[in-house]
């Protein structure tokens, strides 16, 4: 009877931290894939502050960057974790591709050199993930390298995986081309930058963390 009643307070316990625990979320995907526009689209409706700079020029983000305590709540549901935006995931960074955006050749070594060190740092940072969302841009072809490599590093880790179909907003964009390319996720389309369908994300938030 003592053992039963033991094993009934372990699990009752197990359960209400796990409700209760604070998790690490990171943002990963390819560069311009609008991270940084999302975390800051996270952190604005939640703590009414940004988290960080965008560009149009790939690699604005070249280090990982951390929120801590961002609390979402629906209906009685609450969760809370630690946002980490992390630099564009990329298999080649060439610093000429960055001349050609219009920085100068001294600009752009240094930040290619800065951006191959943040892909590294943002791997290494995949070990510390309670959970991921994978912000792609819904305007391109989600069959690339890049999202493959991202999608097969976190299945090899076993972290749960939101994906987030962004940019909606434009014509080009495809959700259902995304989902076709990882049908074992669920993929929720927004606009991180007008924040439209930002509800479906959250809730989905709770399913996966």
């Amino acid at each position: 009877m003592i053992h039963a009643v033991n094993n009934f307070i372990q699990h009752f316990l197990q359960n209400f931290f796990k409700k209760k625990r604070h998790i690490k979320l990171g943002l990963y995907g390819p560069p311009n894939g609008g991270k940084t526009t999302l975390a800051n689209r996270i952190c604005l409706d939640w703590l009414g502050e940004e988290m960080g700079s965008v560009s149009p020029i790939p690699h604005e983000t070249r280090e990982v960057k951390v929120k801590e305590q961002i609390n979402i709540k629906s209906g009685k549901k609450e969760l809370s974790f630690n946002l980490v935006d992390t630099p564009g995931i990329a298999t080649k960074i060439d610093y000429e591709d960055f001349v050609k955006a219009g920085l100068s050749s001294r600009e752009a070594k240094k930040r290619a050199k800065e951006a191959t060190r943040g892909v590294i740092e943002a791997i290494k940072w995949l070990d510390d993930m309670d959970a991921v969302i994978v912000t792609l841009d819904s305007t391109r072809d989600p069959y690339s390298q890049v999202n493959i490599t991202i999608i097969g590093n976190l299945e090899a880790r076993k972290i749960p995986v939101l994906i987030v179909a962004n940019k909606i907003d434009l014509k080009k964009a495809n959700i259902k081309k995304i989902q076709s390319a990882f049908p074992q996720y669920e993929v929720v389309g927004i606009s991180a930058k007008f924040g439209e369908n930002m509800d479906k994300l959250y809730e989905s938030l709770f399913e996966v963390a």
